[in-house]
């Protein structure tokens, strides 16, 4: 008689604890451990700090907002992009147990006054603009409907310069009064991902969720305090604020933003200028640093190692990243903001194979199981089921909204990612689809039904479906199918975009329409957007774009 199929599942062994700190007691631990090496360069200022230039900033945004009546568990939103201020404000509403509430910095005024209310912010730090984005008029325009909003930090203004004056004056032995008070299971983030309900949802993590998350991710990127860490990703996100921030404060790294915003050429430029040993992005950011004319001329040669996640990453690209950026060791990462968000991540040790078409295994102190959606069984290894997690990376749930974290996370507090996924014989992992129609365009997370939700408010649009189509670039585009009003003017994709702009951030504006008479249904009346999205692949000719292979 022949064994059985063993389970897909697996748990990650480690011989390194967990970190039992809060983030702010983790920051100092490491500032006094390096002493003066460099903690934070910003390329577009030239302005650095040394880590314990770094702490006395942090601890002076944390003690200003503290003059500000900022209490454990208030929230305090930013919204802003990459800049040495994001990191002040991180570190320091940590050290006073408040919760930071990122906003992504392509939000408007519909997204921003949600977010506003719904997580109840009192303070919001803000810039002033960015790009064509006016930030300050934006904020005047929902103002008047969040009544918990006392207290709107602009960046550079008088009233932000103010703060930290008032907190470099103050009494630092408050500092460590309040962290006397605090437990690292506290919730100190709220992160803001599309939800499948038409508004985004605020995952809540603590600093043990996320300072762990860091913690190991850097581990597994071989980080010391000889490491400088290229940071291109938003830091609004994840990716940018954990992956990057924390992972280099828990070892001792350096930080160095490239640039307020992503921009291939300026990222180059600081890996070359900064001798960066590592950088992150998600696989559009490679594919165009790869793009670029004259991509040969920099100096990447320190180049060691580096994070490729955010969306499924196509194997030819990292073939490229290990040969022509010499990062022999980059890895791939896989996860979501719910889990903090890394679950899996390829190793330096993995062979050119399983490092460039697999997700890797399963993280430190984590567990993860691939399981039948229809009975929640688990399914034997090599065949497809819904990813699972389990571990210290799990979010506390989604805010405020208890019925909709049930729904995600178990009795049992295993995650449902409403991925698909295959597990091998030795542990490693592929993502091969969603159950559910999310689409990722360039690393964000996309809900088509948010979408649909603010096209029916278009005066001509009887019904709309979005579903996401292959892109060579972003990996997904998105594309509504509309049905009109009897009467109505043809709508076209420039109409449709004009439409969106400046409501919704630019990921969610749909880069195709086509106009129906009606949808492909199920005998049950449900829309089939799996046909939908064959007849576009044809009907656009991205034949080309849907063969690309993935990890």
């Amino acid at each position: 008689m022949s064994a059985p199929a063993l389970p897909s599942y697996s748990s990650g062994t480690s011989t390194v604890p967990l970190l039992g700190d809060t983030i702010g007691a983790n920051l100092d631990r490491t500032a006094a451990r390096v002493g003066e090496h460099e903690a934070l360069v910003e390329c577009a200022t030239s302005r650095r700090f040394s880590y314990p230039g770094l702490v006395a900033a942090v601890d002076a945004c944390a003690l200003g907002l503290d003059a500000l009546g900022v209490q454990k568990g208030d929230r305090v939103g930013i919204w802003a992009p990459n800049c040495a201020e994001w990191v002040f404000v991180q570190y320091g509403t940590a050290k006073l147990g408040a919760i930071l509430v990122n906003i992504n910095p392509a939000y408007r005024t519909h997204e921003l006054g949600y977010v506003l209310k719904q997580a109840g912010i009192s303070v919001l730090v803000s810039a002033p603009q960015l790009k064509t984005s006016d930030y300050r008029a934006m904020v005047a325009e929902v103002r008047g409907e969040c009544p918990e909003l006392r207290e709107v930090l602009f960046l550079g203004d008088p009233e932000w310069e103010q703060l930290l004056a008032t907190g470099r004056s103050a009494d630092r032995g408050l500092l460590a009064q309040r962290e006397t008070e605090l437990s690292a299971d506290d919730p100190i983030n709220i992160q803001y991902t599309s939800g499948t309900t038409g508004f985004p949802k605020g995952a809540t993590l603590t600093h043990h969720n996320l300072l762990n998350n860091g913690f190991f991710v850097g581990e597994g990127c071989g980080y010391t305090e000889a490491d400088r860490i290229c940071i291109p990703v938003p830091y609004y996100h994840c990716f940018g604020m954990g992956m990057g921030n924390l992972a280099a404060t828990s070892h001792g790294a350096t930080m160095v933003i490239p640039a307020p915003g992503f921009d291939p050429a300026l990222t180059l430029q600081a890996v070359q200028d900064e001798k960066c040993t590592s950088l992150y992005g998600v696989p559009t950011m490679f594919i165009a640093e790869l793009a670029l004319p004259n991509f040969a001329t920099y100096d990447l040669t320190s180049l060691r190692t580096g994070i490729m996640a955010g969306s499924p990453c196509p194997v030819e690209v990292m073939k490229r990243v290990v040969t022509e950026m010499g990062m022999d060791e980059v890895t791939i990462c896989y996860g979501m903001t719910e889990t903090s968000p890394v679950s899996t991540q390829t190793g330096a040790d993995d062979d050119l194979d399983r490092r460039t078409s697999t997700v890797g295994r399963v993280h430190p102190h984590l567990e993860v199981k691939i399981v039948d959606p229809a009975t929640g069984l688990t399914v034997p290894r090599g065949e497809t089921g819904e990813f699972c997690t389990r571990g210290y990376s799990v979010m506390l749930g989604y805010w405020e909204e208890a019925e909709v974290t049930a729904k995600t996370i178990d009795s049992a507090r295993w995650m449902h990612t409403g991925d698909l996924a295959v597990m091998d014989g030795e542990g490693y992992l592929n993502i091969v689809g969603r159950i559910k129609d999310m689409v990722i365009r360039g690393g964000e997370n996309v809900y088509p039904r948010e979408i649909e939700e603010f096209l029916y408010t278009h005066p001509d649009i009887v019904d709309a479906q979005v579903i996401g189509v292959p892109d060579e670039r972003y990996g997904e585009e998105l594309m509504a199918w509309v049905r009109l009003r009897e009467g109505a003017d043809p709508l076209t994709a420039e109409g449709l975009r004009e439409f969106c702009t400046g409501k919704l951030a630019h990921y969610k504006v749909p880069r195709y329409v086509k106009i129906v008479e009606e949808f492909p249904m199920t005998v049950t009346g449900k829309i089939r957007k799996v046909e939908m999205r064959s007849v576009s692949v044809e009907e656009l000719g991205l034949e080309g774009a849907a063969a690309v292979k993935n990890a």
